[in-house]
């Protein structure tokens, strides 16, 4: 069994909820609410595809501390930092 170098968030896989922009949540969110309890502002849970989302990208130095932080605790590293970046 082979396993990827960095397993990070995906941006191809990025929920369609996720507001544009640098911060988004990916299918492997497994809703275990830690992203929505770090950081409220930003995101929410979509309780019909029990998954969270980012409805609203930071607009502070603190809201973007508490986005990677929530990035970062995320058990599954299902959110990602490069929403923002341009697909080839």
């Amino acid at each position: 069994m082979q396993f990827s170098e960095k397993n990070m968030a995906d941006v191809a896989n990025k929920y369609a909820e996720n507001i544009e922009g640098k911060f988004y949540v990916d299918d492997q969110c497994i809703d275990c609410d830690l992203c929505r309890e770090t950081a409220p502002a930003n995101f929410k849970r979509n309780d019909d595809g029990g998954h969270s989302f980012v409805y609203k990208q930071p607009t502070t130095p603190e809201e973007e501390a508490l986005c990677k932080e929530a990035m970062e605790g995320c058990p599954v590293e299902a959110i990602g930092p490069d929403g923002d970046a341009v697909l080839a």
